[in-house]
């Protein structure tokens, strides 16, 4: 059985995901974790401390199914259109879910220094990924543009066409 932390996190995870940031209570993921508060309390200060761990956790997970997802991919050419095809793989796992950062961004006081930071670690992370896959050459700030705007718009659309419609413009570019 897991521990009750992992039984936190994890049902943070499904809840921040499907309710979001500021529709998911502490006394649900207490209830659904099946974890006593006191409990709670030993593992996370506040809401905002387990969201930090939330995105932390996302942020791993992510880059690390980013990286399986091109790891048998040759050449930086074919590593930037596979981390699209990666972005059409994540919109049917998650079903059009988007970016956890972007969505918690969008639901918290831009004043929360502490969720901000790790929201902002995780894009310069993304970001960097992009300069080092092409060599630090100035056209990978416009792939992670390019990159970053159809996560949104296929959340909003519900849709994967932009995405393909990048990868065509990315082949030219590159």
């Amino acid at each position: 059985m897991k521990s009750p932390k992992d039984r936190i996190v994890a049902t943070t995870m499904k809840l921040f995901s499907m309710q979001g940031y500021n529709s998911t209570g502490i006394n649900q993921i207490i209830s659904e974790a099946n974890v006593a508060k006191a409990s709670f309390y030993v593992h996370f200060k506040s809401k905002e401390d387990l969201c930090v761990e939330f995105l932390n956790v996302r942020h791993e997970y992510w880059f690390k199914e980013l990286e399986d997802f091109i790891a048998l991919k040759s050449g930086y050419k074919a590593k930037v259109i596979a981390a699209f095809d990666f972005l059409i793989y994540m919109n049917q796992k998650e079903n059009f879910r988007g970016c956890s950062f972007l969505n918690i961004l969008s639901e918290i006081p831009m004043d929360n220094i502490k969720i901000l930071d790790v929201i902002q670690h995780h894009k310069l992370d993304l970001r960097n990924y992009f300069r080092e896959l092409l060599s630090k050459n100035e056209i990978s700030d416009h792939i992670y543009m390019l990159f970053e705007s159809c996560i949104i718009e296929s959340q909003l659309f519900k849709s994967n066409e932009l995405i393909e419609k990048s990868k065509k413009i990315i082949t030219k570019l590159i």
